[in-house]
């Protein structure tokens, strides 16, 4: 080894230890060694979420996979950490800080069924395996007719279920389809606008400790994120801050920015899927800053929120403590 190579920098980047958070956080992994021209250490973090084979709400619901990955940061046993966005609570750590969020990735809902099938054409009483609460609400909105499956495991184990017969069909994130090359398997894609998904999926998060960062790792985090995508998200999960929401509550949220405006949509649902409150409104950024952008999303934020609440969403999705 030259002493040039010998002297070069590390950063460590934390996972959960699945072949989705793995693919994910390698492709990030590269970027952020190549952007602070460091080595690379992947530090794989084993989450009660990896372990437990009960259904997520027992268990704390979607948080309990960022959990770990947060203890290891603060133990100093990596440098940054990266989460399904749609995972993190909301609740700001007092520890940790968002170092960077990366350009979003497809955030539709997938259907993966028997046979090519569409939602549309599969028969009355087919079995779809999700382990979302507004997903099941969703379905129980769109088909009445069809049983929504309480499923755990990993995006493979999950078409095993479709690919033995099992199940008719699961439902799954079309950004963690797409990392895992599995795209394929999808048979439906669902339009945003009619089915809003978790606020924030198909983004990811990269928490740092909040503490002055080191030269080469803000070098990275900066090469990374994406200002656009922070606000979006930003504007998606102060919805279910304001709601009160726990981070698995039946919340769709939807935020885009065109043609110089900022747009969020939220619908929140009752856990049957009989009832749902939607409220859209738009603000105008002054610039695309950064800081412009995270003004607007608050500002649309505020008032989605205060449209839903003045409707009486909490009382189709009741505040609970954020996992």
């Amino acid at each position: 080894m030259t002493a040039a190579a010998a002297q070069r920098d590390v950063i460590r980047v934390g996972t959960r230890g699945s072949a989705l958070a793995l693919a994910q956080t390698n492709q990030i992994a590269e970027r952020l060694g190549k952007a602070a021209n460091a080595d690379i250490e992947i530090v794989t973090v084993t989450t009660q979420g990896d372990t437990s084979r009960a259904s997520l709400q027992s268990i704390g619901g979607t948080g309990v996979f960022a959990a770990a990955l947060r203890e290891a940061l603060v133990a100093g046993e990596c440098d940054v950490v990266v989460h399904s966005l749609k995972d993190l609570p909301t609740a700001d750590h007092p520890r940790l800080r968002l170092g960077a969020v990366p350009k979003r990735a497809d955030a539709r809902d997938a259907l993966c069924a028997r046979d090519g099938l569409t939602l549309a054409e599969l028969p009355e009483g087919a079995r779809i395996g999700t382990g979302s609460p507004r997903r099941i609400a969703q379905l129980a909105a769109a088909r009445p007719d069809v049983v929504a499956v309480d499923v755990r495991g990993n995006i493979d184990t999950r078409l095993g279920f479709v690919e033995q017969g099992e199940l008719d069909a699961v439902m799954l994130a079309a950004a963690g389809l797409g990392r895992l090359g599995r795209a394929d398997a999808a048979t439906e894609r669902f339009s945003l606008s009619d089915w809003p998904t978790a606020p924030g999926q198909g983004a990811l998060a990269l928490e740092v400790r909040d503490e002055r960062a080191s030269r080469h790792l803000q070098r990275a985090l900066d090469a990374v994120d994406h200002a656009t995508t922070r606000a979006t998200v930003l504007a998606e999960r102060l919805v279910l801050a304001g709601l009160e929401a726990g981070c698995a509550a039946p919340v769709g949220a939807t935020a885009f920015v065109d043609d110089e405006l900022l747009f969020l949509t939220a619908t929140v649902y009752s856990a049957d899927g009989t009832r749902q409150l939607t409220s859209s409104h738009a603000a105008t950024p002054d610039s695309r800053s950064a800081a412009d952008l995270a003004d607007a999303a608050r500002d649309v934020a505020s008032r989605v929120v205060a449209d839903l609440l003045g409707n009486g969403a909490a009382d189709l999705a009741p505040a609970q403590e954020s996992p």
